[in-house]
């Protein structure tokens, strides 16, 4: 694989999405979910966490058309044009409350989570992080979820996993787990996908 000097853990995927005229390589994973599970449709309302930079709103987006809504949270701001059917609030998913839930709203057919810690290099430590972002962002997919809407989120692989794997499976009619190809190999990310919210 060859290699830029400047970003050493750029690969075909991070040109490709610079071709396609999205912010990060990301957007593959999505790609991936997307034609496997048929996520998201035309005119649905998709809540996105973690949305910087922006790529899973773009495609989301793409995918709803401009009759959809996508709206995205993060702490870091998205700098780039994104359609007029998109809306970015920076917040914390821990601390949604007040002008911030209101904000958000109810009436999703989408919730969609590509969160992660800042990782420390501890293999235990960043998954209970990460299990904490998946808790959290599970809690808000209850609230505003439609019956039968569907849930995507991102965990690294540790002692919680399967506790968390429990508790979609329990929420939703069908649960599945993907690793898409377009994830690092060395990651221990994987995502779990709810399929119609009870």
């Amino acid at each position: 694989m060859k290699q830029n000097k400047n970003n050493p853990w750029e690969d075909h995927y991070t040109r490709q999405a610079k071709k396609e005229k999205f912010p990060a390589r990301s957007v593959f994973k999505l790609k991936e979910l997307e034609e496997k599970f048929t996520i998201i449709k035309k005119n649905d309302k998709v809540l996105d966490l973690g949305c910087a930079p922006g790529s899973w709103l773009l495609y989301a987006a793409q995918v709803t058309g401009p009759a959809g809504q996508v709206t995205g949270i993060d702490l870091k701001p998205v700098d780039m044009k994104l359609p007029l059917w998109v809306t970015v609030i920076s917040a914390d998913i821990f601390e949604l409350e007040g002008r911030f839930r209101e904000a958000i709203g109810v009436g999703y057919q989408v919730v969609l989570s590509d969160m992660a810690p800042s990782t420390t290099g501890r293999k235990d430590m960043d998954a209970y992080r990460s299990y904490n972002l998946c808790m959290a962002a599970f809690a808000l997919a209850k609230e505003v979820l439609d019956e039968g809407g569907c849930f995507v989120c991102k965990i690294f692989q540790g002692g919680e996993f399967n506790s968390f794997k429990e508790l979609v499976k329990a929420g939703f009619t069908s649960c599945r787990i993907f690793k898409p190809e377009s994830s690092r190999k060395a990651s221990r990310e994987i995502y779990i996908i709810g399929i119609g919210k009870k």
